[in-house]
């Protein structure tokens, strides 16, 4: 049984540990969210165990030989009476007028709670109905969290710099005189963009206030007029990009003005290698932030194709760096040479070209000759493709500087392509695995998405096959309710193969 929940620390525990860290003189930490996340970080277990933890619970995930009730209120009282913490603020409501109730008897007892919340969470009691609602991405579609009114606090907005992000977006960001907010010192807060500063009247120099949007993200609400004292001045946005003094360029369509440098501005330069590293890219392990950081000082690598021409005696003689650990990154780098067409697409950093889309264009496309060649019309063809990606995807194809980069990487890199199985009549049929199978559940979804199916989490009217392992539970149920076809894990090997 997964029973799955949230890490907290109470904020007498914070308290506690800043006291200490104070007579120690060491720097105190932020708030209690900051400091379990660290604490869960910590490599010495006893270090995390000193921190003081709690666990309260959630839900449960797979459970296998047992099956639990369909009402989630009632798994979270089967899983107390099992010993595990749960929120003592939990409660059915019915109807609009009780959710509202609800979340206002929350929010009057959230000052009094031994822990901080920033919000309550909607969701629907039948489990049943959770799992035909199915997930995004990331987050399930039978649940909303609802935020309490964010905590606020009034300070000297004393200048403004702008911050250049990986696709070259500016985004202006408010130095503010250091002030406390919900238990939180914040120097700094996002204005978001050009537009944004007119529309709040923000001047430099105002008193304005400051919150913590979900109790997390510091943002400037407006300015608090009645305090100017006509010492305020209007920020006057730049032509230039403040790093590589390229000139900033803004769409009609758009809020956001970028940087134009590309490549040729270190932001970009130190973004653009982060994300082609990173782990859902060329997954290329030693070279995280830090480390390309130092690379990119040290004048050594200023754009991914240089990543494959690094050696073991140049990067053993960097600081921090002996000949074993040079020796990893060498391998690391020698790994990532035949990558899937899907991985290094993605790692591209195209605009608009997620995980998602890099995966149906590998799909639909055996090389990246392919996708570049393809026509506007031949892209917005392709499921979930919409005009705004195609557009920035044949950009991409069309900038000089972006076709003499991806050439560099090709003389590196053969990306393979994902080949369908031929004699498969499984072209857009969706799959719903559930019980304990033979196989990873990876490698399900990899056969069955290289024979043209598709695979979802949650079973539905829409479902083709349920493949059924061992302790199937309420998947199963569901399956023969809506008359979904069940297969074993032969009949669907042999429907893969063809």
């Amino acid at each position: 049984m997964e029973i799955r929940g949230e890490v907290v620390m109470p904020i007498a525990v914070l308290q506690r540990l800043n006291q200490e860290r104070e007579a120690a003189g060491e720097k105190l930490l932020a708030n209690p969210r900051n400091a379990a996340a660290g604490a869960m970080r910590q490599l010495d277990p006893s270090e995390t165990a000193r921190r003081g933890l709690q666990f309260f619970a959630y839900g449960l995930g797979d459970c296998v030989g047992y099956h639990p009730s369909t009402s989630h209120a009632e798994q979270l009282d089967m899983i107390n009476r099992m010993g595990f913490a749960v929120s003592k603020l939990r409660r059915i409501a019915v109807g609009t007028e009780e959710l509202l109730e609800a979340f206002q008897e929350f929010g009057a007892a959230r000052d009094g709670l031994p822990f901080e919340i920033d919000g309550a969470v909607f969701k629907v009691n039948n489990v049943l109905l959770q799992e035909q609602l199915g997930w995004t991405s990331r987050t399930p579609k039978w649940a909303i969290a609802f935020k309490f009114p964010a905590m606020e606090a009034v300070t000297i907005l004393e200048d403004i710099d702008l911050q250049i992000g990986r696709t070259g977006a500016v985004t202006p960001v408010a130095r503010l005189k250091p002030v406390v907010v919900g238990g939180v010192t914040v120097t700094n807060a996002t204005l978001h963009n050009q537009s944004e500063i007119i529309r709040k009247g923000i001047l430099v120099g105002d008193s304005v206030i400051v919150r913590r949007a979900g109790d997390v993200i510091p943002e400037v609400v407006r300015p608090v007029e009645a305090l100017r004292t006509g010492a305020e001045k209007p920020f006057t946005f730049p032509s230039i990009c403040p790093i590589c003094n390229s000139r900033l360029a803004k769409k009609e369509d758009e809020a956001v003005w970028r940087c134009t440098g590309g490549l040729h501005c270190k932001p970009q330069r130190l973004f653009a290698l982060t994300h082609f590293a990173s782990r859902n890219a060329m997954n290329i392990d030693g070279f995280g932030v830090g480390r390309l950081e130092q690379l990119l000082t040290e004048g050594i690598v200023e754009r991914p194709s240089d990543l494959y021409s690094l050696t073991e005696e140049r990067l053993a003689g960097l600081p921090g760096l002996g000949a074993v650990s040079a020796a990893k990154m060498v391998k690391a780098i020698q790994a990532s040479r035949e990558p899937e067409l899907r991985r290094f697409i993605f790692a591209l950093g195209i605009h608009g070209c997620g995980e998602g889309t890099a995966k149906r264009l590998a799909k639909t496309f055996s090389s990246m000759n392919e996708v570049m060649s393809a026509s506007m019309e031949r892209l917005m063809s392709i499921d979930d493709v919409g005009e705004y990606t195609a557009t920035q995807i044949r950009s991409f194809a069309e900038n000089a500087a972006s076709q003499d980069e991806l050439a560099k990487l090709l003389a590196h890199i053969s990306p393979q392509a994902m080949t369908t199985s031929v004699g498969t009549e499984l072209g857009g049929m969706t799959f719903v695995i559930t019980g304990k199978l033979s196989k990873p559940r990876s490698e399900w979804e990899k056969a069955i998405e290289l024979a043209g199916g598709k695979v979802s989490g949650s079973v539905s009217k829409k479902t083709a096959f349920l493949i059924a392992g061992s302790d199937a539970g309420d998947k199963l149920t569901k399956a023969q309710t809506l008359g979904v076809r069940i297969v074993s894990e032969d009949e669907a090997l042999a429907m893969i193969s063809g």
